[in-house]
């Protein structure tokens, strides 16, 4: 590959957007397929097809569109499913995800996504998002309790370079976090293993109150905290293509491989403001170029999924849910001012919020699904009275 043809910014702006996005969600998909009773290698093959989808697609979308068409998975999706995938069985996990990715594609063919936003206040979307994400904003100081050295250590880290070069910060900390987990001898080499780990096909079953409890609020928390903000990243870079066409293919693309493990492939957000910045290439119509050398780098994580699982196998539990914890906490503090930010929306927000974090269950469905269904009734009646 000529280096004219692709420079080296653009070369380092696509490592950097498959880097922070790995450094800030891997952990936190090694959570939920842990919660859903994955073996290492399962986990390891889901990594595999995650990396291999998402680089297939990131190269396919942006030589197609000549647009810095960057796609990834679902971060709050991957969160939701951490905290309420215990108890279900592995193929109950994958018709979850199976549902949820075939409702994305409907959407995509009936033109529905923007409608169904409409239809879901963005300030109860926003608070739900913030109530599942709130336990892992805790995990990150809780931990220090009972490991202060390594979490403290990366607290530290964090906090000292989001002040001076905020984009790095994740990177900083899990390097930063896996060094002081060496030093204390934490780090346990005997699980280390590089080897390719082939995708396992896993027939899913179909459980009407995982569907519902699980599948219907990872579906929105995908299409509300993910692919809309995805897009709105790509109108504000100058880059327009149209929405259906794109929820189509990647929806379609996750569906295809839901069996072997692949939760969602999304437009990206955080990480494709990188590929699509002046940073990249001066030129606008030239940012194609990181977004495929991103998927080039995609494709090399999915080739090593293992190592990248095996490497996570060997980090001590604390180190994983601090990273995780400080990944998420733009979005907790981004959703919590969007949930808020609506003063005669407020109480309802709350309420979604306080609901969705309580981790209630009822007849068997989840506190998010509860939580938009409590805070749709208060936003309803509160509503009527204000009209009244």
């Amino acid at each position: 590959m000529r280096a004219h043809v692709f420079p080296f910014t653009t070369l380092l702006a696509g490592f950097v957007a498959v880097l922070v996005g790995y450094a800030s969600s891997a952990a936190i998909i090694w959570q939920a397929a842990v919660a859903a009773g994955a073996s290492a290698t399962q986990i390891a093959g889901w990594m595999t097809a995650l990396g291999l989808g998402m680089g297939v697609s990131t190269i396919v979308l942006s030589l197609w569109y000549r647009m810095p068409v960057l796609t990834a998975w679902s971060t709050p999706g991957a969160a939701l499913l951490a905290t309420s995938l215990q108890g279900l069985t592995l193929a109950e996990t994958i018709g979850v995800f199976i549902f949820a990715n075939a409702l994305i594609v409907l959407c995509g063919v009936t033109g529905l996504f923007a409608r169904l936003m409409k239809i879901i206040p963005h300030t109860l979307a926003a608070a739900m998002l913030a109530g599942i994400l709130l336990r892992f904003g805790l995990q990150a100081f809780r931990n220090v309790e009972g490991h202060f050295v390594l979490c403290g250590s990366m607290l530290l880290a964090w906090l000292v370079c989001k002040a001076l070069a905020p984009r790095y910060a994740i990177v900083v900390t899990l390097i930063a976090g896996a060094l002081v987990a060496w030093l204390n001898g934490d780090v346990v080499m005997a699980k280390m293993d590089s080897a390719f780990v082939m995708p396992e096909f896993i027939p899913p079953v179909f459980n009407w109150r995982s569907l519902i409890s699980i599948g219907i609020p990872f579906f929105l928390a995908t299409m509300a905290s993910q692919n809309a903000p995805g897009f709105a990243t790509m109108q504000a870079a100058g880059y327009r293509a149209s929405v259906s066409p794109l929820i189509i293919i990647t929806g379609g693309l996750a569906l295809l491989l839901s069996p072997f493990g692949v939760f969602s492939i999304c437009i990206a957000a955080i990480t494709a403001a990188i590929c699509q910045s002046p940073d990249a290439h001066p030129d606008p119509a030239q940012r194609w170029k990181a977004a495929v050398a991103a998927g080039l780098f995609y494709l090399l994580a999915g080739v090593f999924g293992g190592s990248i699982t095996a490497l996570l196998a060997t980090l001590p539990l604390s180190w994983i849910q601090t990273l995780a914890g400080l990944a998420l906490l733009g979005t907790i503090g981004g959703s919590l001012f969007q949930a808020l930010s609506q003063e005669k929306e407020r109480d309802a927000a709350i309420v979604t919020f306080l609901v969705t974090a309580s981790g209630v269950t009822l007849l068997g469905v989840g506190s998010a699904f509860w939580g938009l269904v409590a805070g749709g009734i208060c936003y309803a009646a509160l509503s009527r009275v204000r009209r009244a």
